[in-house]
């Protein structure tokens, strides 16, 4: 099965982000792609949802399978193909914009064409989105497919893991599924011990395990899982002082309480307070 659609390149646009095309090719053994530097000027991402295929670089020919991916950049040499007894599933995107090299170098995404999703799912949806608007609308609605390509890249640039650091699903999984329960009872004192043994790994793993798997750290996490309660507070429990809704979300002292939520919202929480009133 083969589904694709091609879009016209605008040179002049007013968006951040738009495809150029995007498809999804489905057990095709014939899938094999041969671009010579220079010859491309946008950039592509690739999912693989089963099956098995193949990236070849200068160096290196990488294997992959159901969750792998790969990026390439503008102008770069591209060579991919599908394992012919065992063609993959792969849906894909290319796209442009102005800004967008810096923001991929300055995450880090030169230093590998090849990357494991931590969790592939959402970017499967995020393609699939993008090719049924392209096929139903083509670029007659531009703001819509530049939503929708940028969906698609943030999908990947969030789960994305170098091949030689990613996790296996078992030990991320230890993180992920606690995260709604940390959330539940952010307010409670944190201990750090505590959510490690509940994950069953050491405390320096377990921080390490949770940055990679979020992107932030434990006690990151738990602040900003207060604050979205203290918000909540502030604008539904109008009878509760500030200094309630502190002690309510962690925070016994009510000047620190102020201090991170500035920090955080750009505004103390009677100025937050304030503000949601005033719009009303």
């Amino acid at each position: 099965m083969r589904r694709q659609v091609q879009l016209p390149t605008f040179t002049e646009n007013e968006y951040i982000i738009l495809p150029e095309s995007v498809g999804w090719y489905k057990r095709w053994p014939d899938h094999s792609v041969i671009r010579k530097a220079g010859s491309l000027n946008n950039f592509s991402i690739h999912l693989v949802l089963d099956g098995k295929g193949y990236v070849q670089t200068e160096k290196q020919l990488y294997t992959l399978q159901r969750g792998d991916a790969f990026l390439y950049f503008p102008l770069q040499e591209q060579r991919y193909f599908a394992d012919p007894d065992d063609p993959w599933d792969v849906r894909w995107f290319h796209f442009y914009g102005d800004t967008l090299e810096d923001y991929l170098l300055n995450k880090g995404f030169h230093r590998s064409p090849v990357w494991t999703m931590r969790q592939w799912k959402p970017l499967e949806e995020a393609i699939l989105a993008l090719l049924e608007e392209a096929e139903a609308h083509g670029f007659l609605r531009m703001t819509r497919l530049s939503t929708l390509t940028y969906a698609a890249l943030t999908e990947f640039t969030a789960h994305a893991a170098s091949r030689s650091t990613a996790n296996s699903p078992e030990t991320e999984n230890r993180i992920r599924v606690l995260l709604r329960k940390m959330q539940s009872e952010a307010a409670q004192p944190f201990d750090l011990d505590y959510w490690a043994g509940v994950a069953g790994v050491s405390t320096y793993y377990f921080c390490r395990l949770f940055r990679k798997t979020t992107q932030m750290t434990p006690m990151t996490f738990i602040t900003l899982c207060r604050l979205q309660l203290s918000k909540r507070l502030l604008l539904e429990k109008e009878e509760l002082t500030v200094r309630e809704i502190a002690q309510q979300t962690g925070y016994p002292n009510v000047s620190y309480f102020n201090k991170r939520f500035l920090e955080q919202e750009g505004m103390t929480p009677t100025e937050y307070r304030e503000l949601y009133h005033k719009r009303r």
